[in-house]
């Protein structure tokens, strides 16, 4: 992946999203909306209050400000979890919207200022030409929101661009995926967002086949091929709680690493030629699959063995899902947690009798009362 020769001119592409985003502040949606953001005045910030995606009013936090707020941004240094209900990315800068509900259980509603400027529709949206995309904050059609977006075909549960009529559903970022983009992994070239290729194309970020019918991000000249999920959730460094440095993204073995790789967080061994992408920190010699260096994960061994023994190890299945907060279902007494399934929870107390473990699932605060989040009404 050396230095290729530039096949575009800047001028003729102004809005040009460049990638991977610098860090973990940087997303598709503050990109495209931060000049929006600039020219925010406290009229529209107070009239955002009261949102839609939300039961109880708003408040607006700036934690440059002594007086606005005790609470803190999502820092995976200092273990803090601040999740956007919108984007499900990090809140990691101010301002933003949180909850107001000052009852005991305060719910952990919180969202990118950015997220409430999200059009209520989005037109011939290149995936689905035909319907209008309308805005909603949770799939009604799906138990608590949860659906599979139809591009990136990740489970989410943040806001939702959807046609009712053909439950078709795309999150947020796929909703304005870009029709053109620059990565680093393949510098110098123009990659057009396109649907139709030979089958047998890879994936040069992850290494796993592009389907058919998948949108990716391709070089005309080189048949260099990435998929949008790649391409748009993995930023070029991240923090992590297990080093004092940044980690920057590498899509190629270290030049002069001694030794066999390992990631630092599920301890398997991966091969950089074959699996693709990683982080990596050169001062420490520390690697992590990116799927196992989501900042703040609730889960022993983030990444399934089944993806690790199919070499998914680049996107984590659930990145696009706020887990926590408390919920109420029909069937059972106490209020319920939304969470990632462990071993020790064992199987679905739902007829499927199924295991939990890697699942999303509902778990009791109270008893041992754990099910499958879309078993729930089975």
């Amino acid at each position: 992946m050396g230095r290729l020769l530039k096949n575009f001119k800047d001028d003729d592409y102004p809005d040009l999203v460049r990638l991977p985003f610098p860090d973990q502040t940087m997303n598709l949606i503050r990109h495209l909306f931060s000049k929006e953001i600039e020219s925010s005045t406290s009229e529209t910030n107070e009239a955002k209050q009261r949102h839609i995606s939300h039961e109880h009013p708003l408040i607006l936090v700036d934690t440059t400000k002594a007086t606005s707020s005790t609470l803190s941004c999502h820092d995976p240094m200092k273990k803090v979890e601040l999740i956007c209900n919108g984007c499900v990315r990090p809140i990691m800068d101010s301002p933003f919207y949180t909850c107001a509900d000052e009852d005991e259980h305060r719910c952990n509603f919180a969202l990118h200022e950015w997220c409430t400027r999200l059009p209520f529709e989005i037109k011939n949206h290149p995936g689905h030409p035909k319907h209008t995309l309308v805005f909603k904050p949770k799939v009604p059609y799906k138990p608590f929101g949860v659906f599979e977006c139809d591009i990136c075909e990740l489970p989410c549960n943040g806001f939702v661009y959807c046609c009712i009529e053909c439950e078709y559903n795309v999150d947020v970022c796929c909703a304005f995926i870009p029709d053109k983009i620059t990565h680093k992994a393949h510098e110098n070239h123009l990659l057009s967002r396109v649907t139709k290729r030979l089958l047998g194309d890879t994936c040069r970020l992850c290494f796993w086949y592009i389907y058919s019918y998948e949108f990716t991000f391709s070089c005309q000249d080189c048949g260099f091929h990435i998929h949008p999920g790649c391409a748009l959730l993995l930023s070029e460094t991240i923090r992590h709680k297990y080093d004092k440095h940044p980690l920057k993204l590498s899509y190629l073995p270290i030049e002069n690493h001694k030794g066999d790789y390992f990631c630092d967080i599920c301890e398997v061994q991966f091969y950089p030629e074959r699996e693709g992408s990683f982080y990596h920190c050169e001062k420490c010699v520390h690697s992590m699959h990116p799927a196992c260096s989501m900042p703040i994960f609730r889960h022993k061994n983030p990444v399934s063995f089944l993806s690790i023994l199919r070499g998914r190890t680049i996107i984590h299945k659930y990145v696009n899902i706020k887990l926590g907060g408390r919920l109420n279902i029909d069937t059972h007494p106490h209020p319920l947690s939304f969470v990632q399934g462990l071993k020790s929870h064992g199987q679905c107390s739902a007829q499927c009798g199924l295991d939990l473990d890697y699942q999303i699932i509902l778990k009791c605060l109270k008893c041992e009362f754990a099910i499958h989040h879309d078993c729930v009404g089975e």
